[in-house]
């Protein structure tokens, strides 16, 4: 048996997308090699470093419940296994940006993953949107999302984790934001702004996204990544 690990998570840097209503990005000089060696005497070694300024929904991310709900753990208070374990990745590639993921569309597609979800799964959703809009100017304004009832049928087989390869779990014409919605009312997470889900469709796999421990963080940035069997 050999194993692969697959990079499922977007880059950093100044400049990158980010959702409207979070923190840009950027990433400031805190000393250079020179200076250091100027600042501490030493003829032989210097060190660099920079300073970095983001949101906690910075790239891909997972989030703490309190960001959608006041009553709801942090990031650094959430159960651990909640950002890695045994995950499936399913297939919603198919679904146009101008209508909501349903219910039917899910089963459909855990049928023809050939998987099943057990409870405490990770489920990450295959769109399209980054392959297809990466870059662009659709990347923060046309994908789909799941609707009300399609979140609920996830929380409801006790899925911890929903994760996407979109900025948001949601559709970008939902103001009621109901993935979030459902997640705040079953104490659960999302993952967002995933990539490389290509790779994993339709597998099951060992999913690892552990967020920062940030005290009481609405949410963290995340190396996410999926070990597989070949």
């Amino acid at each position: 048996m050999s194993l692969r690990l697959v990079d499922l998570s977007q880059e950093i840097f100044q400049g990158m997308s980010v959702f409207p209503m979070h923190q840009k990005t950027f990433i400031m000089k805190n000393m250079t090699h020179e200076q250091n060696m100027e600042d501490t005497g030493s003829k032989a070694l210097g060190f660099s470093a920079r300073n970095l300024l983001m949101s906690e929904h910075c790239g891909t991310h997972s989030d703490g419940v309190w960001e959608y709900k006041p009553s709801g753990e942090t990031i650094d208070k959430m159960p651990i296994e909640y950002f890695w374990g045994s995950a499936i990745c399913i297939d919603l590639s198919h679904v146009p940006a101008t209508r909501y993921i349903e219910p039917r569309d899910l089963e459909e597609a855990v049928r023809k993953s050939g998987q099943q979800i057990q409870r405490g799964d990770i489920v990450l959703m295959y769109t399209g949107h980054f392959d297809r809009n990466f870059g662009t100017d659709k990347w923060q304004t046309t994908y789909s999302g799941l609707s009300y009832d399609a979140a609920k049928w996830l929380a409801e087989r006790g899925v911890v984790n929903i994760g996407v390869d979109a900025p948001a779990i949601d559709h970008p014409d939902d103001i009621n934001f109901s993935g979030h919605l459902v997640c705040g009312e079953y104490d659960i997470t999302n993952t967002e702004n995933l990539c490389n889900l290509d790779k994993v469709v339709n597998r099951r796999f060992l999913y690892i996204g552990l967020p920062l421990k940030i005290r009481d963080g609405s949410g963290s940035p995340i190396r996410a990544v999926a070990l597989l069997e070949d």
